[in-house]
């Protein structure tokens, strides 16, 4: 896969024992499943250091060994030893120098809201008819691009890579690592805000993606966002999409249909799809794949047939039966945007029973966070019949529906999801036709109100 030499000129590092002319398997960064031949690279964490596991690498026939500093000690004969700065750069730029020995079309997909879908389901369109690589789960950042970049080979025709980020700067390292060819942008929202202070600033960060496509390239934006419209305007080589009969974009979606747990809609008037999903905004991310997958030239049949059996990953407003009960588990993460679209799922899902909704803190959401929060009260106030809330802040969306939300029975304040889940089980005792709506940032921990 590689020589000691390559690895040389991708990291600028030094050798300090063995022969460059050495092959290389591949590249492992955890000692624990490293493979004869491979190069084990000694990551440093915050929590943990892979210095401390470079025995146990060379243990296991690691060929080669990159670390940072420090004293390794005697280095056993036959075993490269290469020094660099940055063992997690020196990650990228191997993963980077690999990236360019292929021709083949990458795709790169960053925005606030719907990445991880979007991602898979441009992968499960495009499969239908290539080999896609894709970095597999939520494994989007500075860690788990590079290693997914690495896995890429000749059998590959192309690669699709989810892009993501907290603070200002890391989609333009990942962009520089993956050299794409498309860039998706789903959507500007108010995400890690913490970081990024303001919606502008989330512009400025997801737009650095089209700025290091690699020739030829193409830009695909979301029209509908305001944000996206406004900066799209200077760009070239661009393929817009949107929703709505009047919209001019190149892929529009109209004629939706709420289909008891289906979205049906016609693509520019005229090409029928259908999803297996309760969200209304998976369409937006439908429109994404439909345009890469027509860039790739599949005819509109074929990539409908695909969408139709696209099942949507985990607990990403999926529509489950657990203990006999309705649930909407949208317990993967959660910021505003995302939470006014599982509200509109929840108040769309159509019941004779009662909609309840268990809503966990949203995080990172910096000095507007309690508005933010109180805001979710109001848009819960029309929708839900009972509410849970898991948190200090979400106590806030608790006060906003005592204040305006009539009809909400029942209002109850929690400090964990797990006595969150005590109150649904022993207090609410949801029915056969009750809906209920799980959601929250990942580390609220929603996904304990299905443990019993």
């Amino acid at each position: 896969m590689f020589t000691v030499d390559e690895l040389l000129k991708a990291t600028k590092g030094k050798l300090i024992s063995g022969g460059p002319r050495v092959s290389i398997k591949g590249i492992s960064i955890d000692s624990r499943v490293i493979k004869r031949g491979e190069a084990f690279i000694a990551l440093k964490g915050n929590n943990f250091d892979g210095h401390n596991f470079i025995h146990q690498a060379i243990e296991k026939k690691a060929s080669c060994i990159l670390y940072e500093a420090g004293v390794i000690g005697q280095k056993p004969k036959g075993i490269v030893f290469i020094k660099v700065r940055d063992t997690t750069k020196a990650l990228g730029d191997i993963a980077r120098f690999h990236r360019k020995k292929f021709t083949i079309p990458v795709i790169a997909v960053t925005g606030s809201n719907g990445k991880t879908t979007t991602k898979e389901m441009i992968a499960w369109a495009l499969s239908g008819k290539y080999k896609v690589l894709k970095n597999i789960g939520t494994k989007n950042n500075h860690i788990g691009l590079p290693m997914a970049l690495l896995g890429l080979d000749h059998s590959y025709d192309a690669a699709v890579l989810e892009v993501g980020t907290n603070h200002f700067g890391e989609v333009e390292y990942l962009a520089k690592i993956c050299l794409a060819n498309i860039g998706v942008i789903t959507n500007i929202g108010p995400a890690h805000l913490e970081y990024f202070k303001s919606l502008d600033g989330v512009f400025r960060e997801k737009s650095t993606l089209t700025k290091y496509l690699r020739q030829p390239s193409v830009a695909i934006l979301n029209t509908d966002d305001s944000l996206l419209k406004k900066g799209s305007a200077a760009k070239k080589d661009q393929v817009i999409f949107g929703v709505g009969i009047k919209n001019k974009s190149d892929f529009t979606a109209s004629n939706i249909k709420d289909l008891a747990g289906k979205m049906e809609f016609l693509v520019n008037q005229k090409y029928k799809f259908t999803l297996k999903t309760l969200g209304y905004y998976n369409i937006y991310n439908a429109l994404i794949a439909i345009t890469v997958a027509r860039l790739f030239g599949m005819e509109y049949n074929r990539i409908a047939r695909r969408l139709s059996g696209f099942s949507f990953p985990e607990s990403r407003l999926n529509f489950v039966r657990f203990n006999n009960i309705q649930f909407i588990d949208d317990t993967y993460n959660s910021n505003p945007l995302s939470l006014k679209a599982a509200l509109e799922a929840l108040g769309n899902f159509k019941t004779e029973g009662r909609r309840i909704f268990v809503m966990g803190d949203m995080l990172e959401l910096g000095k507007d966070r309690e508005s933010f929060h109180y805001q979710a009260g109001l848009q819960a106030a029309g929708i839900c019949d009972i509410f849970i809330s898991v948190g200090r802040l979400s106590s806030l969306a608790s006060k906003a529906l005592k204040a305006h939300g009539r009809g909400v029975k029942n209002i109850f304040n929690c400090a964990t999801s797990l006595e969150a889940r005590d109150i649904l089980y022993k207090k609410i005792s949801p029915r056969r036709d009750d809906i209920v709506l799980v959601k929250g940032s990942r580390m609220m921990r929603m996904e304990e109100v299905f443990k019993v």
